[in-house]
């Protein structure tokens, strides 16, 4: 395009090249090629009309412009005409103005006035970056879009139907609506919500009713849990057509109620670790080897039990843990060696001021044990054990104090005052020996001085205890044999007298001590390996029986007992309990503020009649105490066994059974609390001595 005149203008308008050129006229076109209503102004400051060079060094004044007539005056309808053309040229692809000449950059020469058009300027080199960026965004917008329109539809979804490959209890409900998985469900697992666990421990069978352990089916839960109810998590949404579910019934758990059938069923399980320990009948050293303990492992037991309910009806194992002892073999024997033998090599010289006493093995070996302490073997004396063995070897030395004590007399209750002695203390003499036990020569030796020797348990100790009534007793008996007169009335002996103060417990094998011949017991027959062998001691659990039904109707608390592992007629249903020195104890504790005493005696049986074995407990009555049972359950079928060892004892089969027993306490005729204890008997096979014949 030249700058010359338009050939269309009337003489009287300036050119285009003139300095001012007037503004266009409303609805005048001022270019030919150029829409209507087009102007410099419309463009912004600096702009330039496409299609125009202009010159920009002059500076046009309006006031100088001179008024311009219109060339031509538009006619009526021309004006819709004109509109129209500017909306095409708004409305015109970008690819029609590729010819247009854009104005010159400021550091460039504007092209030639002969309208040389080879420097025609392209768009910007980022336009086409931005037109990409513009699209990707649109794109992933989209992608967003479409995303969230799945993921809404995903949560609408779920709560409609189970997801993929869904089992729930073994149940097939892959896809099913949550109603007809609920059904099929329902259908499949709750008739079984009353069956039995059954849990299994080598040949013994322990069978768990869910009530009784607090399991619950919850079936709503279930089918929700499992898919039935409508999620946002992406993982449940995948999962309506994706992977594989595997549910198990939601319960609901009593922990208490499931603890406690735990416990009964860890009674018959469990197995006491026996822990190394040295004693010195006849003052010699004998070592009780160490065994490792078994306890069930509750939490696993727990999981077992849920897992099987309503899905299985297969026995499960009984979960276990073994546990080790503190001290091994090599720990015992090496006890032996450098304590034990030491300690029992020979007489310990005593000197008091200028006497020299020779105190015999025989005087302290009673007092003497090394046992477990802080998970290492330590060697301990008894001071009131060593009391009495300690004055008799120091004749000459001083007087022996006598204890105050309480007895019977005239069924009542009286304090027998205690005696102050001179001479050496028991306490004193225990610390003292313990270093002295190890030396050998000279250095076996202690220096002690004589001093007034008070009681150990004092007429005030034995007043303040106020022990004024029976507040118990029971009574069991036996038929005649020769071993359980001896046996009974020995361990009877030794726990007569027993007093407990408050808070303190009972131990029936720290009181009776271990069942040998030195300590005055004989062969008899015992309950081993739920089978009846001979052994030392045999019909003590008799004496452990009628004393845990003293403590039990005297309200002390139940600390240790264990129920004979089946069930003997001649004992109350689940009110009894056997020992074994070393694993099986018998312990009550005194939770009152008042001191208990022990009495204790036996009726020997005869050929003709049966024997009676009687404790009572005297102290000041707190409770009534009343016993109830429930009806016994699980009923167990005993088998068969061949013995052909000479320790065999012929043995009646014995049905086992479970039992509740229930302990009532009442106070002024009010009952106050319940305690419920379950013994569980397994069955007694019956064993026949000889060997197995092949036909059986």
């Amino acid at each position: 395009m030249t700058d010359k005149p338009d050939e269309d203008l009337t003489p009287d308008e300036p050119s285009v090249s003139e300095p001012a050129a007037a503004e266009p006229q409303p609805g005048t076109a001022a270019v030919d090629d150029e829409p209507a209503g087009s102007s410099l102004a419309d463009e912004g400051e600096g702009a330039v009309e496409p299609g125009l060079v202009v010159e920009h060094d002059e500076e046009i004044e309006l006031d100088d412009v001179p008024d311009v007539e219109p060339a031509y005056e538009l006619q009526p309808g021309e004006d819709t005409v004109l509109a129209e053309a500017a909306t095409t040229y708004d409305d015109a692809p970008d690819d029609d103005f590729d010819d247009v000449v854009a104005p010159p950059a400021e550091d460039e020469p504007a092209a030639d006035d002969a309208g040389d058009d080879s420097r025609d300027l392209q768009p910007p080199a980022n336009d086409d970056d931005g037109g990409s960026a513009h699209w990707c965004r649109r794109i992933l917008l989209g992608l967003v879009l479409v995303a969230g329109a799945l993921y809404v539809a995903g949560y609408f979804l779920t709560g409609s139907r189970m997801p993929a490959n869904a089992t729930i209890g073994g149940v097939d409900v892959s896809g099913m609506s949550p109603a007809d998985a609920r059904t099929a469900v329902d259908k499949a697992l709750t008739p079984n919500v009353n069956r039995e666990i059954v849990l299994v421990h080598g040949k013994t069978e322990f069978r768990v009713k869910p009530k009784a352990a607090g399991l619950a089916f919850d079936l709503d839960r279930t089918i929700s849990e499992a898919g039935g109810e409508r999620s946002w998590k992406p993982a449940d949404i995948a999962g309506l057509f994706f992977g594989d579910h595997q549910s198990d019934p939601v319960l609901d758990v009593d922990d208490a109620k499931l603890q406690s059938a735990i416990g009964t069923i860890g009674e018959a399980v469990n197995r006491e670790v026996v822990e190394a320990q040295i004693t010195f009948p006849d003052g010699k050293p004998k070592a009780r080897e160490p065994q490792a303990g078994r306890v069930i492992a509750r939490s696993d037991a727990a999981e077992a039990i849920r897992t099987a309910y309503l899905v299985s009806d297969k026995p499960v194992k009984v979960p276990t843990a073994v546990v080790e002892p503190a001290v091994d073999s090599a720990g015992l024997a090496d006890a032996m060696k450098t304590i034990a033998r030491p300690a029992v090599s020979g007489p310990i010289t005593i000197r008091v001021g200028d006497k020299k006493v020779s105190l015999p093995v025989t005087a302290y070996a009673p007092a003497l044990v090394v046992r477990v302490k802080d998970n290492t073997l330590r060697p301990y004396l008894d001071p009131k054990k060593l009391a009495g063995p300690l004055t008799d070897s120091t004749t000459g030395i001083g007087k022996k104090a006598v204890d105050a004590t309480v007895t019977i007399k005239d069924g009542k209750p009286v304090v027998m005052p205690g005696k102050e002695g001179v001479g050496l203390q028991p306490k004193e003499m225990a610390v003292k020996l313990l270093p002295a036990l190890t030396q050998t020569g000279s250095k076996r030796a202690v220096d002690v001085e004589a001093k007034l020797v008070e009681p150990l348990f004092t007429t005030a100790d034995a007043k303040a205890l106020k022990i004024k009534q029976k507040i118990s007793s029971f009574e069991t008996h036996f038929p005649y044999a020769e071993y359980r007169n001896t046996n009974q009335s020995r361990a009877a002996e030794l726990i007569n007298g027993t007093i407990l103060k408050p808070g303190e417990t009972f131990s029936f094998n720290n009181i009776v001590g271990e069942r040998t011949a030195a300590n005055g017991f004989v062969t008899g027959t015992v309950i081993n390996g739920g089978v009846f062998r001979e052994e030392l001691g045999g019909g003590v659990s008799q004496v452990a029986t009628t004393t845990y039904n003293a403590g039990f109707f005297g309200g002390m608390d139940d600390v240790e007992h264990h129920p004979h592992a089946f069930y003997i007629n001649r004992y109350p249903v689940g009110r009894e309990a056997t020992v074994y020195f070393g694993s099986l104890d018998l312990r009550f504790r005194n939770p009152t503020k008042y001191g208990v005493l022990v009495r204790a005696y036996v009726i020997k049986s005869t050929p003709s009649t049966p024997g009676t074995m009687h404790v009572e407990l005297w102290s000041t009555k707190v409770w009534d105490i009343k016993a109830g049972e429930s009806a016994r359950r699980n009923a167990r079928t005993p088998g068969k066994q061949y013995d052909d060892t000479d320790r065999c004892v012929p043995q009646d089969p014995i049905p086992g059974f479970d039992i509740d027993i229930y302990r009532y306490f009442y106070k002024g005729g009010t009952k106050v609390k319940t305690e419920t204890d379950t013994a569980t008997y397994q069955a007694a096979d019956h064993v026949i001595c000889g060997k197995k014949p092949k036909s059986d």
